[in-house]
């Protein structure tokens, strides 16, 4: 069976840190390139990091670029997103995403983890 398990949220004051983390099992996990997402209350699920299925190449929202760290270790089937400089704004769940490479994009495999609440608040 398919599974993405985050773990690591919590609350933290603005200004802290944090790493989540995401288990992958069930899959071809090298094949798959990995990403996290968030959704804040009150709006859509949107995109915060992501990396290649070698870790080779990663991509950033705008609004955590210098902040987070997307990295992934392969071996441990483990992909983690460590956050500094938290802000109240990066108050979401966070979410754990693996998509299928090698085949058209429009065809791949979806994986989406339960989620993990981070609340940035003093």
């Amino acid at each position: 069976q398919v599974q993405l398990v985050e773990s690591g949220g919590g609350l933290v004051q603005p200004g802290g840190s944090l790493t989540l983390s995401c288990a992958a099992s069930g899959f071809t996990f090298n094949n798959y390139a990995m990403s996290w997402y968030h959704q804040a209350p009150g709006k859509g699920r949107e995109f915060v990091a992501g990396i290649t299925s070698v870790g080779g190449t990663t991509n950033y929202a705008e609004f955590v670029k210098g902040r987070f760290t997307i990295s992934r270790d392969n071996a441990e089937k483990m992909v983690y997103l460590q956050m500094n400089d938290l802000k109240a704004e990066d108050t979401a769940v966070y979410y754990c995403k693996a998509t299928q490479r090698g085949v058209p994009l429009a065809r791949a495999y979806t994986y989406w983890g339960q989620g993990t609440q981070v609340t940035v608040s003093s």
